[in-house]
């Protein structure tokens, strides 16, 4: 299976305020490359949010600007490509409302919610949660809210679940984002 997972952490409750974003790139089941950035969302931090991820504004102070990091990932938005992320109406969210809040073209592809195929195929886990399945699944998350972490163990969940069930339950799981 062909996908990329993607993660996003954000400044506040706001959803266009995304601070870093991390995508895991898979070709055949394998990982085959991994982004990572933070994001200068230029909007005001809230303590809930960073006590959760960590990540402050003094973090952020530099780094780029949306705007600067779609030219770089939006080859991987294309109507064949498959977005995968745990909670994805989370994630796609972020990116649509990111993209609208700069004037940019909000983008249609595919997209899977592993919360969703992990619901369906692991009915027996007490949640979830991107870290229970992990734990369950001997999937290793190393720093849990870390973008790039998260997006690694999302693509391990599905790298799993490809390996140990039939194709087309996983497909059926595949919709389209508009």
């Amino acid at each position: 299976m062909n996908f990329v997972a993607i993660d996003f952490e954000t400044a506040n409750n706001q959803r266009a305020s995304a601070c870093s974003l991390a995508l895991t790139v898979v070709r055949d089941n394998k990982v085959v490359d991994e982004f990572y950035t933070l994001i200068n969302p230029e909007t005001d931090f809230n303590y809930r949010n960073v006590d959760i991820h960590g990540i402050h504004e003094s973090d952020v102070a530099d780094a780029p600007t949306f705007p600067e990091i779609w030219p770089v990932i939006k080859q991987f938005f294309t109507k064949d490509q498959l977005v995968v992320a745990h909670n994805n109406s989370f994630d796609n969210s972020v990116l649509a409302r990111t993209l609208m809040r700069y004037g940019l073209t909000v983008p249609i592809y595919k997209t899977l919610d592993t919360v969703k195929t992990c619901k369906y195929l692991f009915p027996e886990f007490k949640n979830h949660k991107l870290n229970t399945v992990c734990a369950n699944l001997g999937i290793r998350l190393h720093h849990h809210h870390n973008a790039l972490d998260d997006s690694l163990a999302c693509a391990n969940i599905l790298i799993y679940q490809q390996e140990h069930f039939d194709d087309e339950v996983i497909k059926s799981f595949i919709k389209v984002k508009k």
